[in-house]
């Protein structure tokens, strides 16, 4: 019997704006935290500035939507609360102090 499907995480980023460093850095962090629950992790190269997170196709995140970068916590979160929404993240579960 096989595995279940393990979902698939892709990262989407401008080349032209050179933004490879920071999709690599956001890659891994996921990849650490969601080892056993993700299948896999794409850079995928983009143009004009575009920086999309996707889980299955769905877009969970989107710089041109929000005006920013993802911050890694919440992006952990998002991931956390669609694939294992029982999985303590430790500290990136703590609400920010303002």
């Amino acid at each position: 019997m096989s595995e279940p499907r393990r979902p698939r995480l892709e990262i989407e980023y401008c080349r032209q704006c050179r933004w490879l460093l920071r999709a690599a850095w956001l890659a891994q962090e996921l990849l650490t935290t969601f080892e056993e629950e993700l299948g896999e992790v794409a850079l995928v190269p983009g143009t004009g500035g575009s920086f999309v997170v996707r889980l299955d196709g769905e877009t969970i995140y989107s710089r041109a939507e929000h005006g920013r970068f993802p911050e890694a916590k919440e992006l952990k979160q998002a991931v956390r609360d669609r694939i294992a929404p029982g999985k303590p993240l430790g500290h990136s579960d703590r609400p920010a102090e303002g």
